[in-house]
């Protein structure tokens, strides 16, 4: 299948009811595809995520995050996230974007140290009780793989990855880079 040159225009609705832009006229749009509701793995990412979310937001971009879960699912686990979660569980976006599931996204061995250090601390968090526990059978399975698109007010996408295992996705930094310099505050 091939890959989308440039996205139409569409308004996502997220998990709190807001509606989303995408393209957005006014910033680039990072649009990740995550796996499942409660996934350690992607919790751990998006950790990565707000951690520098003023970062990122200086730099023109919004953060649209979507998952292959109800919303009622993703509530869950996302409220507190200041993020635009979307759900997908009949995996529309996905198939338009040439998200892929696979063992592999569990089974490659460059994953597994983020399958470890995101299950140990959410087990901590859920026995703190801070966070609900990651649920023993995900909506819409566990071998999702993820992707990250950035596209431009205009449609284009300027740049995708399609991850190869549960934790190949981009990092801050690597978004950042992807930024056109004309772009940049």
């Amino acid at each position: 299948m091939p890959l989308p040159t440039a996205v139409p225009d569409r308004r996502l609705v997220t998990v709190s009811g807001a509606h989303v832009l995408v393209p957005d006229p006014d910033r680039l749009i990072h649009l990740q595809f995550r796996r499942f509701a409660g996934c350690p793995v992607c919790n751990l990412h998006l950790r990565s995520i707000v951690a520098r979310h003023a970062e990122i937001a200086a730099a023109g971009v919004r953060e649209v995050i979507v998952f292959h879960s109800s919303a009622a699912e993703l509530r869950k686990y996302t409220a507190e996230l200041p993020l635009d979660v979307i759900a997908d569980p009949d995996r529309k976006l996905y198939r338009e974007f040439g998200v892929e599931t696979s063992p592999r996204a569990l089974l490659d061995p460059r994953g597994w140290p983020a399958i470890l250090r995101g299950v140990a601390h959410d087990a901590y968090a859920t026995l703190r009780r801070r966070q609900s526990a990651p649920p023993g059978k995900p909506e819409g399975g566990s071998l999702g793989l993820p992707a990250d698109f950035l596209i431009a007010p205009d449609g284009r996408v300027l740049a995708a990855k399609h991850g190869a295992h549960v934790y190949d996705q981009w990092s801050v930094d690597e978004l950042l880079a992807l930024v056109p310099a004309e772009r940049r505050a």
